[in-house]
């Protein structure tokens, strides 16, 4: 294992570690399985890094491999076990969001910003509305989702701006918001009225409507939202029936982070 310095950040890095981690990303639900040859290419490594790695974590029971093809097994989710036991957010979140989802009769989630995607730490699913399966861990790009957008919203403005000014803004339907400034002017508008409703820019189809939840000093930690069909629900339906519920949800919610 070799330490070298980080001539970026100026940080000593552990570059084998940094490099297992990048074959464990390389697997995703789009790719459950792959061969050593696209473990190499999507790790961006050499084949032989990518079986050495690929030997080890079989190893230690985070990797199986049969017929020269390779997957992921449960035991990565140990992995991420760690940073949601100690994460209170999921644990306070999910009663409020089971009541909620019981209350509009739709699918609600709660999701934290890494860089520049969410990821979600809470769910509720009442019927598949997305051509993919949401399920804890799952990652969006936060610019072209609801939750993303408050929670961008929420960061302080030069944060925010040099995240957008790093990031791509790739349009997922015909709908979606891609002009930086346009994008910056939905996100100041979402920080002043306190919710965000994203119709159709991630998914044809998808509505969703979200709101912040906020830390003990007030800082926006997480987001919550309600999903719905834009076959079932039209744009005021969203924001008429299922907002005053959902902001309701986030108070209780804030309620708890405050004594946490």
């Amino acid at each position: 294992m070799t330490v070298t310095s980080d001539p970026v950040s100026g940080r000593d890095t552990v570059q084998s570690l940094a490099r297992g981690l990048a074959v464990i990303r390389a697997f995703d639900a789009d790719h459950p399985q792959l061969t050593l040859s696209e473990v190499a290419r999507r790790a961006d490594i050499t084949r032989a890094a990518a079986g050495r790695f690929l030997r080890t974590l079989e190893e230690l029971g985070y990797v199986r491999g049969h017929d020269r093809l390779f997957a992921l097994t449960p035991r990565v989710l140990e992995l991420g076990f760690s940073y949601l036991s100690a994460l209170s957010i999921p644990e306070i979140v999910q009663p409020h969001l089971e009541r909620l989802s019981r209350e509009v009769d739709e699918s609600v989630s709660s999701a934290v910003l890494d860089g520049d995607e969410i990821v979600y730490i809470a769910r509720v699913p009442t019927r598949r509305i997305m051509s993919v399966r949401i399920t804890i861990g799952t990652r969006f790009p936060a610019f072209a989702t609801s939750m993303g957008r408050v929670l961008l919203a929420g960061m302080p403005a030069a944060a925010r701006d040099a995240m957008l000014e790093a990031s791509a803004l790739p349009a997922l339907t015909d709908r979606t918001l891609t002009d930086p400034t346009e994008l910056r002017a939905e996100l100041a508008r979402v920080r002043e009225q306190g919710w965000s409703l994203v119709d159709g820019e991630l998914e044809p189809g998808l509505r969703s409507v979200a709101v912040p939840l906020h830390g003990r000093r007030g800082e926006v930690v997480a987001a919550v939202n309600v999903s719905t069909s834009a076959t079932r629900d039209s744009v005021d339906h969203v924001v008429e029936r299922y907002l005053p519920p959902l902001r309701a949800a986030a108070a209780a919610i804030d309620a708890e982070l405050r004594l946490v």
